[in-house]
């Protein structure tokens, strides 16, 4: 037989396990909770008839829930005796108060006011993940979730979040909470946010230093194989050579092959204002990039820049050819509508990517072959 206090910390050790804890604050159908209490043996009634009476009037006193009684008859006893056998509680806040633990009690009441001010999409990572609010003031918890429930993929325009003032939130709010915003962010677009970054996803500008790959792909044009260079340095500092490719992603570098008076500039993402510098005026420039729809985002982000640019295998003829075997699902598209910047048959393209089931095809996962062809074409 279990007292009422065994009980009360079997229950709040629950309410530190996540699933429970979403289950019975989420779940209505998780209610009541019917625990049960177990009767005195005939051994331990004949033996202590006083602690079996301690544990009757024990529950007697318990003022949550209901407590359910049984008659049971022991043969030691004159007359059947009524005994607790289950304890019910039939909401969460009788959980709550079952367990009569400040923390608990302070952590419920929290929840509940949260809860009640936000999206239901974010109610469960609320409830499940504590320590993303437990350090901060419920206002801005609650104007955190109010924040993301209005932000989208690129809404950022390619400027500081401190500058998106349209969303009502002060020039530190992204700074302060730039974790629980990707948070919320991912249970809206499935953990995008957390895999481009709080910065990419919203194609906001990078403002801390963003250092970028310098790839040499033809011997006597610089010192190195390879050099990490920022883009505010890239701006000011002009590159001996005639051609210049801008690689999306640095993964590829192992795809380029060696290309004369070349120079191979990786990792750009959407970091790509360095591009507006003006020596890059008197070169040769393409850009390679993912082919699914933000990969042609960041191609009309360049042609920005460098409005001759030559852009590479991003067609749908590239994709077609290598579609059934090395296409995957993108998880977010970068928008409804095609970029501006996009030529007729780029933004036909984006359309076509945004309505198939599988419309990525990243660059790495291109042949070496298809690479080396597409390159040779443009190197002449």
């Amino acid at each position: 037989m279990k007292s009422p206090a065994e009980i009360a910390s079997r229950l709040a050790r629950q309410w530190q396990q996540a699933q429970l804890r979403e289950e019975r604050l989420l779940n209505v159908s998780a209610w009541p909770l019917r625990m049960p209490i177990g009767k005195p043996s005939a051994r331990g009634f004949e033996q202590d008839t006083a602690a079996v009476h301690e544990h009757v009037l024990a529950w007697r006193k318990v003022p949550v829930g209901e407590v359910f009684w049984e008659p049971v008859s022991y043969r030691a006893g004159a007359e059947p005796i009524r005994i607790p056998t289950y304890w019910i509680l039939r909401t969460p806040s009788e959980w709550v108060e079952a367990v009569s633990d400040t923390g608990m009690r302070g952590e419920f009441r929290r929840l509940e006011h949260i809860i009640e001010n936000v999206d239901e999409a974010f109610r469960r990572v609320l409830v499940r993940q504590r320590g993303l609010w437990r350090d901060k003031p419920d206002q801005d918890v609650i104007a955190a979730a109010r924040l993301a429930a209005r932000l989208s993929p690129g809404c950022a325009g390619g400027r500081p979040l401190r500058l998106m003032a349209e969303f009502g939130v002060d020039t530190k709010f992204f700074e302060r909470h730039g974790g629980l915003l990707t948070r919320f962010l991912d249970e809206r677009f499935d953990g995008l946010a957390s895999e481009r970054g709080l910065v990419v996803f919203l194609g906001a500008l990078e403002e801390k230093e963003h250092w970028l790959l310098v790839a040499p792909l033809d011997d006597g044009i610089l010192p190195f194989r390879r050099l990490r260079v920022t883009s505010e340095e890239l701006t000011a500092v002009e590159l001996p050579a005639d051609r210049i490719l801008v690689v999306e992603n640095e993964r590829c570098l192992h795809l380029l092959p060696r290309l004369p008076n070349t120079v191979a500039i990786l990792g750009a993402g959407r970091d790509l204002s360095w591009m507006g510098a003006e020596w890059l005026a008197a070169k040769r420039i393409a850009y390679w990039g993912d082919l699914d729809s933000w990969g042609l985002v960041m191609l009309a982000e360049a042609r920005r820049y460098q409005p001759d640019l030559t852009p590479l295998m991003m067609d749908r003829a590239i994709f077609d050819r290598y579609e059934k075997e090395r296409a995957v699902v993108e998880v977010s598209i970068a928008g409804d509508q095609a970029p501006a910047g996009l030529t007729d048959a780029e933004t036909a393209f984006y359309l076509y990517l945004i309505a198939r089931d599988r419309g990525r095809l990243e660059q790495e996962y291109l042949p070496d072959t298809e690479v080396l062809r597409s390159l040779s074409v443009w190197t002449g």
